[in-house]
Formats: structure tokens, sequence, C-alpha cells
């Protein structure tokens, strides 16, 4: 990736010269357009867009070009964002038991595909639980939680989130649902890995639920967490065809598969700047 690109993501009520105004306002300050994509809206009449440029002849500064683009901003009422992709996003990730989400991540972090700087694995189990994993220079945290002292564990995991500076929080098959308080807290930078294909199968045991049901297809989802469980704006989606003869646990092993790599692609839109909330919903521009 050349250095010093940039990324501007914003939505706004739609009107006729939004694309003009970016785009001549990034021309006359000498940056090139690399990648651009837009979404009109036509039932909540709003437009979404994301931007990738670089310097072509003029070495103009970050914070130049964002106070520069409040003025279009103001104009167009948009709510946007402009940073150097080259400052990786810092990424907490929550686990319990099952590690398989956590160290897929670790794998795609190690090799390069998920670009971020991991300031803490959090856990509500010991270290032991994990003994046969490499978390490096990682930060470990034991925050064990009981329905008695849920309010004092989530008071740690939020003096870690602001002690670390973090930007995202990651329920890496974290099996404990955060208060109403938390989730507050935690907007609109913190998902979860669901294992079924929401609005589907909500709560505890979704593949037990599918099995009983008799469902042909299982599936997992990403979201962003909200207070009302399971039911926060999703970024990501998959499923696997399933028979008959598949027990509760046959759809536990197969639907690993598929939470692995859906979280994975959460995550990389998230880190790449792909996702703009709209309302319950959300816009994913894909590479």
């Amino acid at each position: 990736m050349p250095h010093h690109q940039f990324v501007l993501t914003l939505s706004c009520p739609d009107r006729p010269g939004i694309v003009s105004a970016v785009s001549t306002f990034l021309a006359h300050n000498g940056q090139n357009i690399l990648d651009a994509q837009q979404f009109d809206d036509v039932e909540t009449q709003k437009f979404f867009m994301r931007v990738v440029f670089t310097a072509a002849d003029l070495a103009v500064e970050l914070q130049a070009l964002q106070t520069g683009f409040t003025a279009i901003a103001d104009r167009f009422s948009m709510e946007w964002q402009m940073r150097d992709r080259a400052n990786h996003r810092r990424v907490m990730l929550l686990v319990s038991k099952s590690d398989h989400c956590l160290v897929d991540i670790l794998y795609r972090w190690r090799t390069g595909e998920l670009e971020m700087i991991p300031t803490a694995i959090v856990s509500n189990h010991p270290r032991e639980t994990y003994g046969s994993l490499d978390f490096g220079e990682i930060p470990f945290h034991c925050l064990p939680v009981t329905k008695e002292t849920k309010h004092e564990q989530e008071e740690a995991v939020w003096k870690l989130v602001q002690d670390t500076r973090t930007d995202l929080v990651v329920l890496a098959r974290y099996m404990q649902i955060l208060s109403d308080e938390m989730s507050a807290k935690l907007s609109g930078r913190c998902i979860n890995i669901h294992h079924s294909f929401l609005p589907g199968f909500k709560g505890a045991r979704p593949y037990h639920q599918a099995h009983e049901r008799g469902v042909k297809l299982i599936g997992a989802t990403a979201h962003y967490v909200t207070r009302d469980l399971d039911e926060g704006p999703i970024i990501d989606q998959d499923v696997e065809r399933i028979s008959h003869r598949d027990t509760p646990e046959d759809l536990s092993r197969k639907g690993r598969d598929i939470e692995r790599r859906v979280l994975a692609r959460a995550m990389r839109h998230h880190l790449e700047d792909r996702v703009i909330l709209n309302g319950r919903k959300t816009v994913v521009f894909m590479d």
C-alpha cells in the first residue's frame, strides 16, 4: 500500500452536488482518488460514500485536510471521518472457553490479513484454558464474572478499554451478555459473532434450536453490539447446507468454520473503514 493513503467515509441527507464537492475538494488539495464507492438509500434518502485517496503533487497534512473538509461537511450535514490508513486501529479481544475464533484472528493478524494493533486478550477463564496458544506479547487478563460481580467485572473491562486506548472490542465467542450500560459505552465499536443466521435462533444454544426445527441451512452473523440481544446492525453473514443426519454436535462443528470466516470478514470491513451505520442496518462497501 502506498504511503499516506487516506480514507474518507461519510453519510448525509441525499442532495445534488455531494460527489462534486468531495472530488473537487480533494483535487484542489493535491489528492488523487484511488477508489470511490457510493450508495444512495432511496428508502431513507441518505447518501453514503467511501473514498480512498493519496497525495498526487502536494504533501498536505491530514489535519489540514480534515480542517478544510469541515466546511463541506457542515454544508451537507455530514457524519464523516477522514484518517490515515497507516494508523492501524487498536483492538481488544474478549473470549470464553471456545477459542476457535481467537486462534483464527491471531493467525490472520500475524499474516497481515487483519491490520490492527491487539491491545489485550480478556477472558472470564484463566490463562490455562488456552495453554497451547501463543499470545506472544499481547497482554492477557483473566476477569471472572458472576451474576453478583457483573457490574464490577464490566467496570474492569471498561477501564482496560480506556487505559489501552482501544478503538474496537471484538467478542470472539465471549459467552457473556453485555449490560445495557456497557453496550451503550461501546456503541458502534463492538463486534459480536453469533452462531446462527440472524434474525433466526437468537440467544443461547442456537445450534440445538436449529436442530429441533430441522433446518437445512445453518449460519453465523457478525453484528455490532446493542442493548437488544443479537439485534445489532449486521455486518456480515454466511451459511452452509446441512442434512437430517446432522446432530447438534455436527452443527456445532460445521458452524465453527462459518463463525471464523464471518467474524474475520466483519473485522476486516470495520478495520478498513468499509462499514457505515444506517439506522438498524449497515452499508458495507466491499473490496
